[in-house]
């Protein structure tokens, strides 16, 4: 079965927990079948700078089922450099959440281009703050 488009995701936090909310908006993504979860792990730098790497189920201090059923396999699909880019990044005392995600909203609009030979020319994200700059100077 073939992926519909699959992005990858990366926020920061200045604290080293994820806050309940942020668990239940990915809970409904899923079971509005707008997105399916592929991987996500967590990067934590300490205080002196020392990084710690762990998939979801191995954060002790992180209560991991608020993502049951979200990560049905853990897939390790993040390759090493995206998870050391994001790392060296991150600020001392600090946490990040990788996320690998399929948004499955698209398959079967996919499904629907293909089956009528329509090919796929563009396809890129705009940054919000960019379309906020452009209808700005709208006004």
């Amino acid at each position: 079965m073939p992926l519909g488009p699959v992005e990858i995701l990366c926020i920061k936090f200045p604290s080293t927990f994820i806050k309940d909310e942020i668990a239940s908006a990915l809970r409904t993504l899923v079971e509005n079948q707008t997105i399916r979860i592929i991987d996500i792990l967590f990067i934590r730098k300490n205080e002196a700078g020392a990084i710690t790497i762990n998939e979801v189920d191995e954060v002790g201090d992180i209560d991991y089922s608020i993502f049951d059923p979200l990560i049905s396999n853990i897939s390790g699909l993040i390759s090493e450099d995206d998870v050391q880019e994001v790392a060296q990044s991150l600020d001392n005392n600090s946490f990040a959440a990788l996320m690998l995600f399929e948004n499955t909203w698209a398959t079967a609009f996919r499904d629907a281009i293909v089956n009528a030979n329509g090919q796929l020319l563009m396809n890129e994200r705009i940054p919000s703050h960019v379309i906020e700059e452009v209808m700005a100077t709208q006004v």
